[in-house]
């Protein structure tokens, strides 16, 4: 009857499973028409050879993800026999696969009323049709009517999770969260899909995903259905003006967009990397793949495959870097996932010349995020300890619910969180991202009024319990010193007390523009470097700190190695009146020590300088161990002796005036110039 037909995934964020929707059509028509054995019947319950016909050709268009042409036929099929109950369980299915809850519950009614005992899964699907169209009570009523009909029978479906889903629903319902959603308006709605939103750390550019339509004018003659054979996924870009006004979209340019389907983005937090998923290149691994692409002076370069082992033969998607630069978060059906679809993330390995990104240490999120059900849409917020996913999974209001959890002081996932209701609503709330400031989110919903048609873009102000904690972030420019010229560099984020990396990014190579995003709580050593050149020192004291909405701005000047370029050590710290090293000095003397291994004919001065406050003598005195612990340090870790020269200036050349507190810290500093380059 039908032939053998082989699909791909072709959709970056999973609505399109064709290969699923060929298993559940052709498991339908096992069951329902072909022999029906499990129910005790045989044959179709029609007697019209024509009604057949036209079923099992409905039959085949829906394999086909033809689901337009499938309806057809049903419907001639139906016109010949009206009580053909195969062909209404056809018609129900396809209803549900097009998400027409209200047509499908129609259909299961009329096959329930022609035989309510010729398939007993009908009920259970009233259940779900229910369920989905937020008739939580009434869903629960037909799964227990399932329950009871299929009690003798073998291997029931199972409807517990069902039916304590829509109890937590209800209880949700009954507790609303206090959120006003506001759609984003005509320049960026329209009546056609837009989802995934993506935010740069500044929150001034946000770019989504938007399922268009290959053929306009078929789309404004009549409602297509929303498969590939008529809608293709691509991407947006809109900026936001200083009055905090989105303006009207525009469609990024090729090569990001192409004739193929792209979306479930993510932006770095400085917008300057777009990691994202596309499907059937010539290059895939798999089904669907992730790839990145730099923003260039002339748009968005070439996008490349991201590669194994973030990439199989299985299909990857939605991914999400974190503000690190370093972690990426990504959806994957592979084996040895705990569900259907899994949150899995790897991490940066090592950076190639050109900084191309290698991804390892692959891991799954585990079960404390992950459920035998799909994961989606996962946000790792810029504070580095709140994700924000969306599961079937969890229990929730209908298909696809938000979710965030946060990692303990362990580092370890706590279950996770339903957003609540009105955020969930009985249809698919997904891809929702959360502003660096922690006091906004933008999600995509076609479950609320007044929406400009299909799914739209909203933003609410997130609810205190909701709010990940609020990540600050210092921008500026990184210049040439000498010719005042914008230069690309390198930027490293170190936590002083623990000398882990934070965060590691790279300013634009056009414009010299970065931004990077400074977690609170801790006290941060900021590396700037770029070869040629002595590293830039910035040192950022965040402890303490909670409201973090404002912004760093900094120019850096990057100094040519050459005879006489100096630096000062941000991060190089002595107890107080003492010129014992401490240990949070580590990592501003590994870059010293790492900048004279890859400049070994360097030579250079360590200089020790001191505010005013005690005697001449012993300031001079104390500058100089202290210039000499950093030189000791740095023997210690085999630079020659010979390369190096410590001199203490007491408070011999203030960088500021002595008379303030902030004044004397900044006179209070090691300093390093270059003997020789």
């Amino acid at each position: 009857m039908l032939k053998k037909l082989l699909f791909r995934v072709i959709n970056p964020h999973g609505r399109w499973d064709l290969k699923q929707t060929t298993m559940r059509i052709l498991t339908l028509l096992a069951a329902c028409a072909l022999t029906l054995t499990l129910w005790g019947q045989t044959g179709y319950r029609t007697k019209s050879q024509r009604a057949i016909e036209l079923y099992e050709e409905a039959g085949t268009f829906y394999v086909k993800g033809q689901t337009a042409q499938a309806l057809t036929s049903i419907n001639k099929a139906l016109e010949r026999d009206q009580m053909f109950i195969e062909a209404y369980l056809l018609k129900a299915e396809i209803f549900q696969y097009l998400q027409k809850y209200s047509d499908a519950r129609e259909m299961l009614i009329q096959t329930i009323s022609i035989d309510s005992m010729y398939f007993i899964p009908a009920f259970y699907n009233m259940g779900k049709v229910e369920f989905f169209m937020g008739n939580y009570q009434e869903s629960i009523g037909w799964f227990k009517r399932y329950d009871n009909l299929a009690k003798t029978r073998k291997q029931p479906l199972k409807t517990d999770q069902w039916i304590m889903k829509a109890e937590f629903a209800i209880k949700a319902k009954n507790r609303p969260v206090k959120i006003v959603p506001r759609n984003l308006g005509t320049a960026i709605n329209t009546d056609l899909d837009e989802y995934w939103p993506s935010l740069t750390a500044d929150e001034n550019t946000m770019v989504y995903t938007v399922l268009v339509p290959r053929d306009t004018n078929a789309y404004k003659m009549g409602n297509l259905p929303k498969t590939p054979n008529y809608f293709q996924e691509d991407f947006y870009e809109s900026l936001r003006d200083e009055s905090g006004q989105w303006q009207h979209r525009q469609a990024i340019l090729p090569p990001l967009n192409s004739p193929s389907n792209e979306g479930a983005q993510t932006l770095s937090a400085d917008g300057q990397w777009m990691f994202y998923t596309a499907c059937g290149r010539r290059d895939t691994k798999g089904s669907c793949d992730i790839y990145f692409a730099q923003r260039t002076a002339s748009g968005w370069s070439d996008p490349v495959n991201v590669g194994a082992p973030v990439n199989t033969p299985f299909w990857e998607s939605q991914p999400t870097i974190a503000a690190d630069g370093r972690t990426l978060y990504f959806i994957s059906n592979r084996s040895g996932g705990i569900g259907k679809k899994d949150i899995w993330c790897a991490t940066v390995t090592s950076i190639k010349d050109d900084g191309t990104p290698i991804f390892g240490d692959l891991k799954n999120l585990g079960s404390n995020i992950n459920t035998e059900g799909d994961e989606n849409s996962p946000f790792m917020h810029h504070d580095g300890q709140t994700l924000y996913f969306s599961s079937d999974g969890w229990p929730g209001m209908g298909q696809m619910d938000l979710f965030l959890s946060r990692k303990d002081a362990s580092g370890n996932w706590q279950t996770p969180e339903n957003l609540g209701f009105p955020i969930n609503t009985a249809s698919d709330e997904i891809g929702l991202v959360v502003n660096a400031a922690g006091n906004r989110a933008y999600y995509s919903s076609d479950g609320i009024e007044g929406g400009a048609g299909g799914k739209d873009l909203y933003v609410f102000d997130l609810p205190n319990d909701l709010r990940p904690t609020p990540v600050s972030y210092v921008r500026g420019i990184v210049y040439d010193a000498d010719t005042k010229e914008r230069i690309a560099a390198r930027f490293e984020l170190y936590d002083v007390k623990s000398g882990n990396l934070k965060a590691s990014s790279g300013s634009n190579g056009h414009t010299g523009e970065f931004l990077l995003c400074l977690p609170p709580g801790n006290s941060y050593a900021l590396n700037v470097s770029k070869s040629g050149y002595l590293f830039y020192s910035g040192h950022f004291n965040l402890k303490g700190i909670h409201d973090l909405t404002s912004p760093r701005q900094i120019d850096i000047y990057l100094q040519p190695i050459r005879e006489g370029s100096q630096v000062v050590l941000e991060n190089v710290f002595f107890a107080t009146d003492s010129y014992q090293l401490t240990d949070e000095s580590r990592v501003e003397l590994d870059k010293v020590v790492a900048l004279m291994t890859d400049n070994p004919s360097m030579t250079i001065e360590v200089q020790g300088h001191t505010d005013n406050q005690g005697s001449a003598a012993y300031n001079l005195q104390l500058s100089q161990q202290r210039a000499q612990s950093v030189v000791t340090y740095l023997t210690g870790k085999s630079i020659a002796p010979a390369r190096l020269t410590s001199k203490g200036y007491g408070m011999t050349q203030p960088v500021a005036p002595n008379e303030t507190e902030a004044g004397r810290a900044q006179n209070r500093r090691t300093q390093m110039k270059v003997l020789k380059k």
